[in-house]
């Protein structure tokens, strides 16, 4: 039996740090991500959360490496691994920053172990192995450039990924300078595949190695997809050209944030 881990935080603009540690966290066990809420991240930091809870939440849940997800109130104090409703885990594990000598020693009381995972583990971006499908569903590719991921990228990824097991072609930096001008992208090529490869509903991400809107064409001359998804805001000419002349089926979806979430466009958050 896999042992019961636990990590906490705001998770609050959830960035690659964040899913690193999450994938570490992973390497020990089966992980519950507690979250903190809204009204604890006020109480505990002084300040609004930037994202609202049910976003949070949405998040990362869809994060792969996350088993299970519990809210910690603001009232729970060092206690709140007692919120999970499973009963206690096997391991609290924490960061070098979110170390502390009194949840060492409430570990101990608590007959939980207790294991904190250096700055050094968390550097660079490796791969994930993923294997090969073996299942009967179509392969669906996306492209883009996913420079801050947020929750209308995942939504976006859960519903293509009802279409069938889906590849996501995260555009090479140099393209993504050539198409959006000086300053983009944010975040490096390889921190963006990764974090889009963190979502639980991405089968494999990939890396385009061309240029222009049609960046991906080297990857699906190899990958041989059935359907490429595109969003609203996604669909150029020059796809729908490419798509009829090789035989892909085009599948635009509405651009909807999950029910209850608000909209969120990369533009606008770069600014957090």
């Amino acid at each position: 039996m896999n042992k019961q881990v636990a990590v906490s935080g705001s998770f609050d603009d959830l960035r690659s740090r964040h899913a690193r540690f999450l994938e570490e966290a992973a390497k020990l066990g089966e992980v519950t991500a507690l979250l903190w809420s809204d009204d604890a991240i006020r109480l505990h930091t002084g300040k609004e959360p930037k994202f609202p809870l049910a976003e949070r939440l949405y998040f990362v849940q869809a994060i792969r490496y996350v088993s299970r997800t519990s809210v910690i109130p603001a009232n729970a104090g060092i206690q709140y691994l007692d919120t999970i409703a499973s009963g206690l885990p096997d391991l609290w594990v924490v960061d070098e920053a979110g170390h502390s000598p009194d949840k060492a020693a409430w570990c101990k009381q608590k007959g939980i172990g207790y294991h904190v995972i250096p700055d050094d583990a968390l550097r660079g971006f490796p791969l994930v192995n993923i294997k090969a499908s073996a299942s009967d569903k179509p392969k669906v590719i996306v492209t883009g450039c996913y420079d801050w991921l947020h929750s209308g990228h995942v939504r976006f990824f859960e519903e293509v990924s009802g279409l069938g097991d889906l590849y996501v072609a995260v555009g090479n930096d140099a393209n993504v300078t050539h198409l959006k001008g000086p300053g983009h992208p944010l975040f490096s090529q390889d921190e963006r595949r990764y974090m889009v490869q963190a979502i639980r509903y991405v089968h494999q991400a990939l890396m385009t190695s061309g240029m222009g809107w049609m960046d991906a064409e080297p990857e699906i001359a190899w990958l041989k997809p059935e359907i490429y998804a595109v969003n609203e805001d996604g669909d150029k000419p020059e796809k729908r050209a490419f798509c009829a002349a090789h035989g892909l089926q085009y599948a635009v979806l509405k651009r909807a944030p999950k029910e209850g979430l608000p909209r969120r466009e990369s533009t606008q958050l770069r600014g957090f």
